[in-house]
């Protein structure tokens, strides 16, 4: 399990190191922090998946995606006495990302590239990682790092420091290129974890949705980001998972209802009253979001750490209820972040004893975790 996540230097996250739990709610007002908090899980991940300068480019490049504040703020800013201005720059231009977990922590530090006179002169250079055993950095604990283009390995035998003769690339990740069965295992081992992570944020349920539609059906334990495969999943669920839990959410939340799996492995719902079915293209949006999130929450294997944003999006006040019900029982089996506004869906959840709430504010343009003393982190120099 994560127990610490830190990011620095993206966008309004100057400085935010953030205990998490088993079940992690996540909320505030809008524009708090919380969507830049769950874009930074999704760039960790990304690492993992060899595209994080990619993503980065997608989100307009370093540059757009840095804290756009000062370095740090004097006394007199704080309080108002002076106006908030930039400040004389003492460190280099960084945006870092690390997480601690209870067996391993990563950390990664992207800055600017030399000047030069190419076009892809924008690109973020990957300065600094390190992979570390525990859930605190120290340089004892080390077990990989890669400083610029240089990277060594901790023999798993001896104890030793093995370096690399080939230097890596700066937009090359020590997760996908030096992870191997030897003395790159332990990288191995969590760059497939971190590439198991499930997030979803993106569920639809318009008219043209894929959920809606006819599918192939196979064997799907986990149900994809967009929910493409909802039908398989479900049935999957059924046959395999925990069929009992699915059948009483769904008659919790629609007063009886039934689901079922069509022959095109098309979702269909059986409501008291009707002589037939509903199919998936005759459901509401917010019943359909409901049936993706719970063949999510059910999933037969499930992740290591599941983030859902904003799952109450389309949902009747009425459904919450039920969603956290089913969120909690899926906290016993994995990790999961969830990020939301709902004040009666947080506040189910706020009140259980496996929940860690995690209030955002902003204060000067600066996203701070309200009313938490601050966690210890430390980040691996350049």
């Amino acid at each position: 399990m994560i127990n610490r996540l830190a990011i620095s230097g993206y966008r309004s996250l100057r400085d935010v190191v953030i205990d998490l739990g088993g079940l992690t709610v996540v909320t505030g007002a809008n524009g708090s922090g919380k969507s830049s908090l769950y874009r930074a899980l999704r760039l960790l991940c990304d690492v993992a998946q060899g595209r994080i300068v990619a993503s980065l480019a997608a989100e307009g490049g370093l540059s757009s995606t840095l804290w756009a504040g000062p370095e740090k703020f004097s006394r007199d800013m704080k309080s108002g006495a002076q106006p908030v201005q930039g400040t004389l720059r003492t460190k280099p231009v960084s945006l870092k990302l690390g997480f601690g977990s209870e067996d391993y922590g990563y950390a990664i530090d992207l800055g600017l590239p030399v000047p030069s006179s190419s076009r892809f002169a924008s690109d973020p250079e990957i300065k600094v990682e390190a992979v570390w055993v525990g859930e605190m950095y120290g340089r004892a604990s080390v077990i990989a790092e890669r400083r610029g283009p240089g990277t060594r390995l901790r023999d798993r035998a001896s104890g030793t420091w093995r370096e690399s003769s080939a230097g890596l690339s700066p937009l090359d990740s020590i997760m996908t290129y030096r992870a191997d069965g030897g003395d790159g295992f332990e990288l191995l081992m969590l760059r497939e974890r971190m590439r198991g992570w499930r997030f979803y944020d993106d569920l639809r349920t318009d008219r043209d949705a894929p959920a809606r539609r006819a599918q192939i059906g196979t064997y799907t334990p986990v149900l994809s980001g967009d929910g493409s495969d909802i039908g398989a999943a479900i049935q999957t669920i059924r046959e395999v998972g925990d069929a009992r839990t699915l059948a009483a959410t769904m008659a919790d939340a629609f007063d009886g209802a039934t689901l079922g799996v069509g022959e095109q492995f098309e979702v269909e719902m059986r409501q008291y009253g009707l002589l037939r079915p509903l199919a998936a293209a005759e459901l509401s949006d917010g019943t359909l979001r409901y049936i993706l999130l719970a063949a999510a929450l059910l999933s037969p294997r499930p992740p290591e750490l599941m983030i859902l944003n904003e799952p109450e999006a389309s949902l009747h006040p009425d459904l919450l209820a039920p969603l956290a019900r089913l969120m909690l029982k899926a906290a016993e089996r994995c990790q999961i972040i969830v990020v939301s506004h709902a004040r009666p869906l947080v506040d189910a959840l706020a009140g259980q004893a496996a929940t860690t709430l995690v209030s955002l504010e902003k204060q000067l343009g600066e996203t701070i975790v309200d009313g938490s003393a601050a966690s210890g982190w430390a980040w691996p120099s350049r």
